[in-house]
């Protein structure tokens, strides 16, 4: 059993945890026994237990024969509440209704998670709407705006990074720690992020890194399609990104506040 900061891992805790992270990153691919079963090395008996015991709390969902299993309902509350509870989303959203409405372009808010950036709020742009919210999803740090702009406020030793070459998301996708450092140190000298259709082709990024921690753990991003990028619309961008990371920071409770500082 691992040990953790000296309190023993609970076994059982862990399992739940895997199989719910499992479920999730699965999507709308719903799985079946066998398969989560195989992918955790559970026996079919055990996991079935813990299936069902989800199942009536809410947390696991199954389909009309009971062969098939998905996320449940009970994820969705509590991601919820995580977002209406966390002072630094709360106290960022008007700020980015603020930017959406001066450029009228999509406006990401997103928090560092491991090798990831997870999206905790949206606002979409009126001239381009995407099909599915990105809040809640995941996007790996060393491909967006948003991540190069967290990952540039670390040391390249300690970037919380896999070994290449990496999964590429288009071609324009970094593929390695040489590629990705290399832009790091231009993210450092300039101040943002620039990505230029690294995490979906046809669409432009520009990340900053909110200060109000160190280092920095959350971001603000605009992203814009390619074609109505132009020069003029590229320095509109910068100027208000910049303003408004300057009124977030400014506007975070410190550490000062009465705000648990969780890690």
């Amino acid at each position: 059993m691992a040990d953790t900061g000296g309190v023993r891992e609970v076994k059982s805790a862990a399992r739940t945890v895997e199989l719910l992270e499992l479920l999730a990153a699965r999507g709308d691919r719903p799985a079946r026994l066998r398969e989560l079963a195989d992918e955790l090395g559970v026996p079919r008996s055990s996991m079935y237990a813990l299936l069902q015991t989800l199942i009536d709390r809410g947390w696991v969902r199954t389909d009309a024969t009971g062969s098939l299993y998905g996320i449940g309902i009970r994820a969705l509350l509590t991601g919820t509440n995580y977002l209406d509870s966390d002072p630094r989303v709360r106290g960022a959203r008007p700020y980015l209704d603020e930017a959406s409405d001066a450029l009228g372009e999509t406006i990401h808010f997103a928090r560092l998670d491991g090798g990831d950036v997870v999206y905790l709020a949206t606002r979409e742009s009126h001239e381009y709407l995407r099909s599915f919210s990105r809040v809640g999803r995941r996007l790996p740090a060393y491909a967006g705006a948003l991540g190069k702009a967290l990952l540039a406020e670390r040391d390249d030793r300690e970037l919380p990074l896999p070994d290449g070459p990496w999964e590429r998301l288009t071609p324009h996708t970094h593929p390695d720690r040489a590629s990705l450092t290399a832009d790091l140190a231009r993210v450092r000298e300039r101040g943002y992020a620039i990505d230029r259709e690294e995490g979906v082709v046809g669409i432009a990024g520009y990340g900053f890194a909110l200060r109000y921690d160190s280092p920095a753990i959350d971001a603000i991003s605009c992203s814009v399609p390619t074609a109505r990028l132009t020069e003029e619309h590229e320095r509109r961008i910068l100027t208000v990104m910049r303003e408004i990371r300057g009124r977030i920071e400014a506007a975070a409770p410190g550490a000062t506040a009465a705000v648990p500082q969780w890690r």
